[in-house]
């Protein structure tokens, strides 16, 4: 079935400009634009049934056949539309065939069953839009969810209520409790939870601070939130999101590619096949006249309107139900390689791991462990070092205080000294520290903590060492999870590519569970490894940060972006984004596109077994012209109700 129908804009604007209404006439006029073609449709059937019922009184037999030219007319408006640009484009198409074999029932005089024929193919038109537009409104929900005002401050303190398309970069927004965020932004002031669901697909709402990034259409929660405007409306995560979901369902999979070859070569030898019906049979002694009936029953039967329509369907419901969850899957190629994937590779900082540093353990010498991270956090609070920060945090998060160190001195590539309460303290890795100066237990439980892989650092005060820290990129916490569901959708390979040394990528690698750690390597090296990865297992994965990983995401199967709500390379770059530092949407992503490549099989077995059965059966004079369209009609409503079953997927089970 044709899938080209275009914008009955031009129509609209005929309608209002005859004057109906102003205001809610103008909606009405609306509602007649979208919904022209089921009405038609419903006109045709009308008239068909009182020309049919006309058929058993005395009524001349004129007044039916007019009520049947106009069920011709109104059933046949749209096909014969579409079949003319088809023609005109040198392409023959689904619609031809209807409206040639429509022509055909009227030359034979069987008005009725080529009314028949035209009323349900348009009914069936009609009501595979209004199903498709189930799917399509579940994209458009996303662009609803921006407000269409905001509240600003000026620069004079006065606060007044503004277009969202009017806001400008600097801008002041107020967001009460319970409002949308209008646009995207950094918070100056307030502290509130924030629901970015919309976005993200997180479960639970974020809490928001100063110095925070919002997104625009997120929902704010208990506390009022001055936020400053960094994106235009038109920029914002919500509306690329929208548009990149919306280019999805225009890009065509590998099964979409193929149906469209296949209608393409199928359509002008079934009119070829008809043509021959038509002429070779009287030659051979058959009545012309069945022969022609029989040629038109095949038209129908051979249409492949459901196979049409089957994969575009299931695509467009499986890339509206992931963006309701946070994952954008930029096209039907995509949505469906997901499911045929065999192994996946993954980045290491920030996407198997947290990308902070943490303290992972506190060895001391001489004192205790609150002494030792005292000491070490008066010190390190003067660097602004990730490992710093991370001693810092740590002395933080136990409650310990520290006295003021004096000036800080750094050391680069080895540590900083400071003097703290009349000693000099020395913080740094072993290059820092003289041989013969370190005490064996301490060279000990560096060597050891070192070859679990972790970065150490010795605290010395004075001529004392007081202890060892030593400091890791942890992995994320749902890691172990994730990968063991991925192994059960049928993921047989997982690997970790990293730039990092062998000994911290094993170490992580062996945490989590991965099958393969290959560490040292380049951003080129990395390309390299997808290339190596692809020649062994076909279809390979590649899950990144958006940044560094760029080349790789491009070169893999399907490219998957981490944190795409914050990154604007992983929107742009990745053919799969995680809009929230979520692994968890890793499984629900790949299980949708596995639901998504059964119901496209599905859809595929009933169109083609229903074009299979009927041919046949037209062809022996088993099914004329009226059965052939209500099993050919009801085949592609099936195919379209099946795929909006994505719409409702319940998500990834274990």
């Amino acid at each position: 079935m044709s899938a080209k129908r275009t914008s009955l804009s031009t129509i609209g604007k005929r309608i209002q400009a005859l004057g109906y209404g102003v205001t809610n006439n103008a909606q009405i006029a609306s509602w007649w634009v979208a919904n022209l073609e089921l009405v038609l449709s419903l006109a045709a059937g009308l008239s068909l049934l009182i020309g049919w019922l006309l058929g058993f009184t005395a009524v001349p037999d004129i007044v039916s056949l007019g009520l049947f030219i106009g069920a011709y007319a109104a059933g046949g408006l749209f096909a014969l539309r579409d079949a003319w640009r088809s023609v005109r484009r040198g392409r023959f198409e689904i619609d031809t065939l209807m409206i040639v074999a429509a022509a055909g029932a009227a030359a034979l005089g069987a008005w009725a069953e080529g009314a028949l024929l035209l009323f349900l193919f348009s009914l069936g038109h009609a009501l595979e839009h209004l199903a498709m537009d189930r799917a399509r409104r579940a994209i458009e929900a996303l662009a609803s969810l921006a407000p269409k005002t905001a509240l600003v401050r000026r620069d004079d303190g006065v606060e007044a209520e503004v277009p969202v398309d009017e806001l400008r970069r600097g801008d002041l927004v107020i967001v009460k409790p319970g409002q949308r965020i209008p646009a995207d932004g950094e918070v100056l002031n307030g502290v509130s939870s924030v629901d970015q669901a919309p976005i993200t697909g997180e479960s639970m709402p974020v809490d928001k601070q100063q110095g925070d990034t919002v997104f625009a259409g997120t929902v704010n929660g208990q506390a009022k939130l001055e936020i400053r405007v960094a994106r235009l409306a038109r920029e914002s995560t919500l509306s690329r999101m929208v548009r990149m979901v919306s280019e999805a369902g225009a890009q065509r999979s590998p099964t979409e590619r193929f149906t469209e070859r296949f209608e393409r070569l199928f359509v002008p030898l079934v009119l070829i096949g008809a043509v021959l019906l038509i002429i070779v049979p009287p030659l051979l002694g058959f009545p012309f006249d069945d022969s022609f009936y029989r040629a038109m029953a095949v038209l129908v039967a051979a249409s492949p309107c459901a196979l049409a329509i089957a994969t575009p369907a299931a695509v467009l419901s499986g890339v509206a139900r992931a963006a309701r969850s946070g994952v954008l899957i930029k096209g039907g190629a995509h949505l469906e390689n997901l499911g045929a994937l065999r192994a996946m590779a993954f980045d290491k900082t920030g996407t198997v791991t947290s990308g902070e540093p943490v303290v992972t353990d506190v060895v001391p010498f001489e004192v205790d462990d609150a002494r030792l991270l005292r000491t070490a956090a008066a010190v390190e609070s003067r660097s602004g070092h990730p490992l710093a920060k991370a001693v810092v945090a740590t002395a933080q998060a136990r409650g310990l205080t520290w006295a003021d160190v004096g000036e800080l001195t750094s050391i680069v590539g080895m540590g900083v000294c400071a003097e703290l309460e009349g000693e000099i303290v020395t913080i740094g890795n072993l290059k820092l520290f003289p041989d013969p100066t370190i005490p064996s237990d301490v060279r000990a439980a560096v060597a050891r903590l070192e070859e679990e892989g972790k970065t150490t650092m010795l605290v010395k005060a004075g001529e004392r060492f007081l202890g060892v820290l030593a400091l890791a990129d942890t992995p994320r916490d749902d890691v172990g999870v994730m990968l063991a569901a991925l192994r059960r959708l049928g993921i047989r390979r997982t690997i970790m590519l990293t730039g990092d040394n062998e000994r911290v990528g094993q170490a992580i690698g062996n945490a989590v569970g991965l099958d393969e750690v290959r560490s040292g390597l380049l951003p080129e090296e990395k390309v390299a490894a997808i290339d190596r990865l692809l020649q062994l297992h076909g279809q390979v994965a590649m899950v990144g940060d958006g940044v560094n990983d760029a080349p790789a995401l491009a070169r893999a199967t399907v490219g998957i972006a981490m944190g795409g709500a914050g990154t604007d390379v992983a929107l742009e770059t990745a053919d799969v984004a995680l809009m929230a530092d979520d692994l968890s949407k890793l499984p629900f992503a790949v299980d949708l596109s596995n639901a998504a490549r059964r119901i496209i099989r599905q859809n595929l077995w009933v169109s083609l077994g229903v074009v299979t059965v009927l041919i046949p059966a037209t062809l022996s004079g088993l099914a004329g012209i009226g059965p052939a369209v209500v099993v050919h009609e009801g085949s592609t409503l099936v195919v379209v109700l099946n795929a909006l079953r994505l719409l409702r997927y319940p998500g990834f089970s274990d």
